[in-house]
């Protein structure tokens, strides 16, 4: 670590070892760097994470950050390793697990008797009877849920704190894994737009946007069928589905056989906050979310929304939001009424923390953790 300034951090303030075994720059990235952003209050971060674009964008932010082998590409004993000799280099207070890969990962790496908190953050669990869109559907994806779940209620014995990014999610932790001590509720920060500022979403319009990976779980095929119907009576209507993933091709079919060619784009991936400056409404029909940020910047940026009543959504946005993927119709009265009607359209809810209030709150967790002897 030799060379790394912690900003605005007291010497001798404890350290959070963060271990994200992700490269890439999706919600759990955002989080990061998120949190990065604005510091851990009177503590040092550092984020032990693989090689890729995450890794970068840190460093260009100037936070502290260690790029090891970590990470199911990399193995269970290569990531194991570089946990270890990283707790062994750095000494810190805590280790910070994020996703389920590390949480095991850091149940193998810690042992019980060094002088290290282990914390969770759980982003990505889904209710009994919604894992398969992390553990697929069949035979196969109910052993290998019943072994993760077997798995994650051992480690659970062995941490500190559990923190859940909604209460949907942290119920979830609760009926799937069963720890002993109870799950604190962190949701993911977000800043709001100040009362001077300009929201760029707030126009009326029926520009509809999906941001979400192509695959099942999402229900991009249920989204062109509701705006199918939006579409046969205003024909001016746009959607555009940014993304890729591995049902594209079938997606591209789709909207060919609705009649939908002129109607619907498919540009790949984009930029979320461009995306979001040009269009209207947002629409996410997924199975199951936990906390999502295309939901909260959709709302910080003014645009309408239309979601489905699942997982931590319903903490997020109010009854005129939320309808079922499956019921075309309503999806596409949402879709008008969310794009038409801005008197409509959702706002952050009052008491959503900022991200420095997330950051707060989480640091407030390694002081219950250790017991009142945190000394940050």
């Amino acid at each position: 670590m030799r060379g790394v300034s912690y900003r605005g951090v007291p010497g001798g303030a404890p350290t959070a070892l963060w271990v994200v075994p992700v490269a890439d720059l999706g919600g759990v990235a955002r989080h990061v760097l998120d949190v990065a952003a604005v510091g851990l209050p009177r503590t040092r971060l550092v984020v032990l994470c693989p090689p890729g674009p995450l890794a970068e964008r840190l460093r260009r932010a100037g936070a502290a950050v260690l790029v090891e082998d970590l990470g199911p590409e990399h193995g269970l004993a290569a990531s194991v390793a570089a946990l270890r000799h990283a707790v062994a280099t750095l000494r810190p207070a805590v280790v910070h697990t994020h996703l389920a890969y590390a949480d095991l990962v850091a149940a193998l790496a810690v042992p019980p008797t060094w002088p290290v908190r282990l914390v969770s953050t759980e982003h990505g669990i889904a209710a009994p009877g919604h894992d398969a869109v992390y553990h697929g559907t069949g035979a196969r994806g109910r052993v290998v849920s019943r072994l993760m779940a077997a798995a994650h209620a051992a480690r659970c014995r062995r941490y500190d704190a559990l923190i859940a990014v909604s209460r949907a999610t942290a119920q979830a932790v609760q009926d799937t894994w069963h720890p002993r001590r109870p799950v604190v509720v962190v949701p993911n920060g977000v800043d709001a737009p100040g009362p001077d500022a300009r929201v760029p979403g707030r126009t009326p319009g029926l520009r509809v946007l999906s941001l979400a990976r192509l695959a099942p779980e999402k229900r991009v095929t249920e989204l062109l069928a509701g705006f199918s119907v939006l579409h046969r009576d205003h024909p001016r209507a746009t959607l555009t589905v940014a993304g890729t993933g591995p049902q594209e091709a079938a997606l591209h079919r789709a909207a060919r056989s609705l009649g939908l060619e002129e109607a619907v784009t498919f540009p790949g991936y984009l930029d979320a906050a461009t995306a979001l400056a040009g269009h209207d409404v947002l629409a996410q029909l997924s199975v199951w979310e936990n906390c999502s940020y295309a939901l909260l910047d959709a709302l910080a940026a003014g645009l309408g929304v239309v979601a489905t009543p699942v997982g931590g959504n319903p903490e997020i946005l109010p009854a005129r939001c939320l309808v079922e993927a499956d019921d075309v119709r309503r999806v596409a009265a949402a879709l008008h009424t969310q794009g038409t009607s801005l008197d409509e359209r959702p706002h952050l809810p009052a008491d959503w923390p900022s991200r420095a209030e997330t950051a707060a709150a989480v640091v407030g967790v390694y002081r219950d953790a250790w017991s009142g002897r945190w000394q940050a």
